[in-house]
């Protein structure tokens, strides 16, 4: 796969949501881009239980590319979460600082925070604005479920037909010193005419005991356009929110209408395997709207569809926009 098609690819399974960027120099090989978005809603949302003004997840990142000829083309990004809706305290948090470089057969190898192999699998349901896939975020530094911190990464891809292709990725992670000894990830997905089959395995000890994880994805279509479907199941040992044994799963389904809308419905749960118990469950129905490339409102509302632990029901929603910078 040539340089510009495996960068795309990248792209497309690691920004969680649409990607937007600037470029504001291109000269001789090199590039320089600036990106992110500011987004707002009115609503009950996150963990507040009143109505209010609140961020969804604002960011602002700075990306390079250099051509250093033979094929290869190095990049780094820098990426910070914007904390603006409250006077004082951190204004900037750290989501993505890597530097990668990518050849156009060879692959591509990056190292720094960075979106993990394991979420190219496991994040194809992770796509609405408002209401997504909760369940990939728990200790997402140490675990490499959504973005990994001191991470190593390989990805390629490779044409097997005309109409099909495989990728492969591959994550380390060392040790976090008096939290997590070294872990390792590996994911494999193979799209044929428009449907993508992935795997991803993450493992390593976190503290005292060895925490694993099993993820099948399936989906099919582009979202936002047209029919998309997606669904994630995964099978833990010691992985999530410190069940011995756990099974995650998220669903969703989009429909675009050709218009600037979408329309989307989704559930995710998961479950304490070993004791039978549902530690949540949730549905969501949602719209979106872009009003220009810059400029998309939406609205959502998610239905608490319980646990089996009697905590009351807590249904959230929102209205906001969102605006790509």
């Amino acid at each position: 796969m040539k340089i510009k098609l495996l960068a795309a690819a990248i792209a497309a399974t690691a920004c969680g949501t649409q990607a937007f960027a600037a470029e504001v120099y291109n000269s001789e090989g090199s590039t320089l881009s600036i990106g992110g978005y500011v987004d707002v809603g009115v609503g009950e949302y996150g963990d507040d239980d009143d109505i209010q003004v609140n961020q969804v997840s604002p960011r602002l990142n700075v990306g390079g590319t250099q051509d250093i000829g033979n094929g290869v083309v190095v990049d780094a990004k820098g990426e910070w979460q914007l904390n603006y809706l409250n006077g004082g305290g951190t204004s900037f948090t750290t989501r993505l600082g890597y530097i990668g470089a990518t050849h156009e057969t060879g692959g591509r190898l990056a190292v720094g925070t960075q979106w993990a192999p394991y979420y190219d699998v496991a994040g194809v349901a992770d796509l609405p604005i408002a209401f997504a896939n909760d369940f990939l975020y728990e200790n997402q530094a140490i675990t490499g479920s959504g973005r990994g911190d001191k991470m190593v990464t390989y990805r390629n891809s490779f044409n097997v037909a005309k109409d099909s292709s495989v990728s492969l990725g591959l994550g380390w992670q060392g040790e976090n010193t008096g939290v997590a000894d070294s872990r390792m990830q590996i994911a494999l997905s193979v799209d044929i005419i428009g449907i993508a089959l992935g795997y991803t395995y993450s493992g390593g000890d976190i503290g005292t005991v060895d925490a694993t994880s099993h993820v099948l994805s399936l989906a099919y279509g582009n979202y936002g356009n047209g029919v998309y479907v997606a669904t994630v199941y995964g099978m833990n040992e010691n992985f999530y929110d410190g069940l011995e044994e756990s099974i995650q799963m998220e669903s969703l389904f989009a429909y675009g209408l050709g218009n600037g809308v979408n329309l989307s419905l989704n559930y995710e749960a998961v479950l304490d395997d070993k004791n039978d118990l549902t530690q949540f469950s949730q549905s969501a129905l949602q719209a979106e709207y872009t009003v220009t490339p810059n400029l998309v409102t939406f609205a959502g509302y998610q239905f608490d569809l319980g646990d089996d632990y009697g905590t009351e029901e807590d249904d959230k929603w929102i209205i906001g926009a969102r605006y790509f910078l």
